[in-house]
């Protein structure tokens, strides 16, 4: 919408000095209306009185603008009457972008494999929050300058940083080509820059409504480049700091984030079977100020558990869907993926690696034209969980813009409880569907009431030792009556002995039910499932709790999340 129309004025909203009769009294109101109508030769009626004490009075649909303006007069002309004024229409204000590449965006707006962005514009625009983008950091681009505040180049290698000094306070992506083949190990390739960082940076927070390029997802929020991959990649130390100093923590030898981020995006990673202890520790510092970081699954078409820090604790790991709603072919997978987001496919996955035959599939975004170096600024369409972790954090921007005292785990616990399941296939694990930005929005301002099937979720992890007993809480609101006979209870535990634990499900009036014996034969890792359990005998509101005990030593884990859903 780019202009409101001109619609008609059907009633007017007299409001009466707290002296007259009509203030206080229906009647007198109504008697009014008629006097008045009798005067301009209208047929008026008094409809009801409003919350501030004024009287709704109706013209019919038949009035001109002549009409009311003589209506109007009439009252105003009443020594009794304190004001007059017309009933006017309001509109959604979450207009149409006319940024000019905007139809290209499918991502945002689509049915089948969008997010459902638009519909959320109304209510927050991610005003209030910066995004760190951790990743190459950032190529000049007009269609995001405005949006961007001073972020930090944590490469400490001279050559990898190619800025001649490693660390400095100048997050300018130098590039990250490699000359010739094998440069970068055994196996690599030689590859222009990606200028990755600057793509992942639009999708985020494009500048919005400037009849230019592209819509950012949190238009209003802002983006930190923190510069952490150069030439052949970046370092887990590094990484590691970056994580710290972006969320506000203290980096040795590094001057203070003076705008620390609230949302940290991760559109890296590399293979390995458990998470380094430098990352994990990064980045419970960061949740524990209240940062949210989110992580690419990886793009291996493998079990997301091989790789990290995407297999890290307290991170909401994205998958990836095209634009038929499908896993990406290359999507990584499994039960670590807490959400899924589009990540294009700019070529099928039978079509010749490194081609480019459907752009139009495809995450379009800010990008820079150089080769090697910098040159001209310009938008292309790229395909990866890269491309859909931003999708998240931009999600993620939202809702703490909407709501400030949104925890990490509850943001979390929102987005999973709040996707769609896919409309495609996924083998292997995509969690809880693909991301629904407008549904979540909704559902964190209070916008709707809990329908049927309404999930509620804690994505906070509780370490489960050996031989302990932990729980988990969740507070059901919003309910009316009693729980209903087929409550599912969702579980997510990484656990590499099963079969030593013992799970039950505790109703707010102390009532065990247990789900999962304990068995010393069920030697696979993890439990991943969703009970059904007859509850129709307990109150729905009040606090549940999963309850989990180790029977056993030698093997430990930790509730990764669990959801009731009624």
């Amino acid at each position: 919408m780019t202009a409101l129309p001109s619609a008609p004025v059907e009633k007017v909203i007299v409001t009466y000095k707290s002296a007259a009769a009509e203030a206080g009294s229906n009647a007198a109101a109504k008697s009014d209306a008629a006097a008045k109508g009798a005067q301009t030769g209208e047929s008026l009626a008094f409809e009801r009185r409003l919350a501030g004490g004024g009287a709704l009075v109706d013209l019919g649909d038949s009035a001109t603008k002549q009409d009311v303006a003589e209506v109007m007069d009439a009252y105003r002309a009443d020594p009794q009457v304190a004001s007059v004024e017309p009933d006017i229409r309001a509109y959604a204000m979450a207009v149409t972008p006319n940024d000019t590449d905007y139809a290209k965006q499918w991502d945002l707006f689509e049915a089948t494999g969008g997010m459902n962005v638009p519909p959320a514009w109304d209510k927050t625009t991610g005003s209030g929050v910066t995004v760190a983008v951790i990743d190459t950091g950032y190529a000049a681009h007009s269609d995001l300058a405005a949006n961007v505040v001073a972020g930090y180049d944590f490469i400490s290698t001279s050559a990898d940083a190619r800025d001649g000094n490693g660390r400095d306070a100048d997050a300018k992506d130098e590039g990250d080509w490699n000359a010739t083949d094998g440069e970068c190990g055994t196996g690599s390739r030689a590859s222009n820059s990606s200028w990755h960082g600057t793509h992942v940076a639009g999708t985020i927070g494009a500048v919005t409504h400037n009849t230019k390029g592209i819509a950012g997802i949190a238009y209003n929020a802002k983006i930190q480049p923190v510069r952490v991959l150069g030439k052949c990649g970046g370092s887990s130390s590094d990484i590691a700091d970056a994580i710290t100093w972006a969320s506000g923590g203290s980096v040795p030898g590094v001057a203070a984030n003076p705008t620390p981020a609230k949302v940290i995006n991760l559109s890296l990673g590399g293979a390995s079977s458990t998470c380094p202890s430098v990352y994990q520790t990064a980045i419970n510092g960061a949740v524990s100020r209240g940062t949210t970081v989110v992580v690419a699954a990886g793009n291996s078409n493998a079990n997301t558990s091989g790789f990290t820090p995407a297999n890290c604790s307290n991170v909401i790991t994205v998958a990836s869907t095209s634009r038929e709603g499908n896993r990406s072919y290359y999507s990584n997978y499994g039960t670590i993926v807490d959400v899924a987001a589009p990540g294009g496919e700019t070529r099928r996955a039978t079509d010749t690696p490194g081609t480019v035959t459907t752009p139009e599939n495809g995450i379009y975004s800010t990008l820079n034209s150089g080769t090697t170096t910098q040159s001209l600024e310009n938008y292309k369409p790229y395909q990866g969980t890269s491309m859909a972790a931003p999708h998240i954090a931009g999600l993620a921007a939202l809702l703490k813009s909407a709501k400030t005292s949104l925890t990490p785990a509850e943001i979390e616990s929102a987005i999973k409880a709040n996707a769609r399941p896919l409309p495609g296939t996924c083998t292997g694990g995509c969690g809880t569907g693909i991301a629904d930005t407008a549904k979540t929005v909704d559902a964190v301002t209070g916008t709707t009431t809990p329908p049927t099937g309404t999930v509620f979720t804690n994505a906070t992890d509780v370490t489960i030792s050996d031989n302990t007993t932990v729980s988990s809480s969740i507070a059901v609101t919003g309910r009316t009556g009693n729980a209903p006979a087929t409550l599912k209870v969702g579980v997510d535990i990484k656990h590499t002995w099963r079969g030593d634990l013992v799970i039950d499900l505790i109703a707010p009036d102390g009532t065990v039910r247990n789900l999962k014996a304990s068995s010393s034969s069920d030697s696979a890792d993890n439990v991943l499932t969703t009970y059904t359990v007859d509850a129709s005998s307990e109150v729905a509101n009040g606090t549940w709790k999963l309850q989990v005990r180790d029977v056993a030593s030698g093997d430990t884990g930790y509730i990764d999340s669990w959801s009731l859903t009624f």
